[in-house]
């Protein structure tokens, strides 16, 4: 099928222009200045499909590189399932996850990842990809990172925190990056310090601190720093490329910051909850119901001035991708396994419908330019992640995944709405300027005007090559 996407001002990474877009079948063929009829036909009469996007942005489809669907955590799974949360992705104008496969110490890393693509298979709205999580490493371990690989599983996530779930200490650390700067993945880490955090959350339960707003204090700045740095040095001694997910903390951005003025391979990812959410606001609500913003790195205080600071970091480049870390768990029955011990909250905030609206808030609010809009939410982790040039652009010959977006619309975020499988919204009350007018994936309209109009199992795997986005 053909379809001219007519009248939009297509925004890149670098430029925003009016063109035209006309896509064939599940591609990208042609971008033209707005009214060419250098083809030789009127396009408008001959497309089987025309889209006028006149006074919107056209925009690649979002890539969101940290998801976690159905993930087990905290005695529970998250709340989304790789079909609901496919369709609230398509729904906030995202097209294509990353999601991470697990394999726990004692487990196998190929039967970790085998679970996931029977998770996945059949079930997706829009394309997906998986990242590997290392629970153990070892020489078996190390061996299946070079074998996923070449089955274009190209990075691996290590945890410095969780001990006794996800834990490696520096040895194992060290060896899995050797690995990854042997074979050329890149290496994702949670970088906290977990063994001085489990002191810190023990001697606060001990003193009877157990409501939600302790899971932050429990988790300082300084855990999350030390950590940084210490990642960024065994990166560096073993030449590993370095991408720290979910980082919260200025101080922890700032020491990400000067590795990267010295010309080191180390990336940094923040979320939207990092920009909007604070520790006063949200997790110090009273009684329990700041178990709702319980996510680990933790939400930090705004008094502090973490927020401002993040964005700074966006506009400057050292923060180089905001993704969602989508790790959704319900108030009733879930967050609530943590009632009298903020220990025992399930971790994650639900976001994925959201992340393109919220950061485009940055947009209007003039935090950031249109183009910082795209390169943040779509080229940059496309190009980190080896799935560049075929999504996060739009370019002839790549995936037509393409979001019409309104700038003239206007969002208002609840749990009344959202197509998340929560019973609550962590963004409740938004009033956001700008929407999703119409979303196509592979070149087909999933999307238009709030109504899905795709199908469960649309969404294809993608095997990813390499980064492009190293120095």
């Amino acid at each position: 099928m053909t379809v001219l996407v007519r009248g939009g001002l297509v925004v890149g990474p670098v430029s925003a222009q009016p063109m035209d877009v006309l896509i064939d079948g599940e591609k990208v063929v042609a971008l033209l200045a707005a009214g060419d009829a250098s083809l030789g036909a009127d396009l408008a009469s001959t497309a089987e499909r025309v889209i006028d996007a006149t006074g919107k942005y056209v925009v690649p489809g979002g890539v969101d590189v940290h998801t976690h669907m159905e993930l087990p955590f905290g005695g529970t799974f998250a709340s989304d399932t790789f079909e609901t949360g496919t369709i609230a992705a398509a729904h906030g104008g995202t097209t294509t996850i990353v999601d991470f496969a697990v394999q726990r110490a004692g487990e196998r890393v190929q039967d970790g990842l085998a679970a996931w693509h029977e998770k996945a298979r059949g079930n997706c709205a829009i394309d997906y990809g998986f990242h590997q999580i290392i629970g153990g490493v070892d020489d078996e371990s190390l061996k299946a990172m070079d074998e996923l690989v070449d089955e274009g599983i190209t990075s691996f996530k290590l945890f410095m925190a969780y001990p006794g779930v996800f834990f490696s200490d520096d040895g194992q650390i060290l060896r899995a990056m050797q690995s990854a700067a042997r074979n050329g993945s890149m290496v994702m880490m949670h970088a906290e310090n977990g063994t001085a955090i489990d002191v810190l959350v023990a001697q606060a339960l001990a003193r009877g601190e157990t409501a939600p707003r302790y899971h932050s204090l429990t988790r300082p700045w300084e855990t999350e720093e030390e950590a940084t740095h210490r990642a960024i040095m065994l990166a560096h001694l073993t030449g590993a490329p370095l991408y720290v997910v979910h980082m919260s903390a200025k101080q922890a951005v700032s020491t990400l910051a000067q590795a990267r003025g010295e010309g080191w391979n180390v990336f940094g990812e923040t979320c939207p909850q990092y920009l909007y959410l604070s520790l006063e606001e949200h997790l110090s609500q009273p009684g329990f119901e700041g178990a709702k913003w319980v996510c680990s790195t933790p939400l930090r205080s705004s008094a502090e001035g973490h927020q401002d600071e993040l964005w700074r970091y966006l506009r400057t480049g050292d923060l180089s991708v905001v993704s969602t870390d989508h790790c959704p768990f319900c108030f009733k029955e879930q967050k609530e396994l943590g009632l009298g011990d903020f220990s025992k909250i399930p971790n994650g905030i639900g976001g994925v419908e959201h992340r393109m609206d919220l950061l485009y808030q940055g947009v209007v609010d003039g935090r950031i330019s249109l183009s910082r809009w795209v390169e943040l939410c779509c080229t940059t982790p496309a190009r980190m992640f080896g799935l560049h040039p075929r999504k996060g652009e739009i370019l002839p010959g790549a995936d037509a995944d393409l979001v019409v977006y309104d700038p003239a619309a206007r969002t208002r975020i609840s749990v009344d709405t959202h197509h998340m499988n929560m019973d609550h919204s962590a963004y409740e009350g938004y009033e956001i300027a700008g929407g999703v007018d119409t979303v196509l994936s592979r070149g087909r309209v999933v999307i238009e005007r709030g109504a899905f109009l795709g199908t469960k199992g649309h969404g294809q795997f993608l095997r990813r090559g390499l980064s492009q986005h190293l120095v």
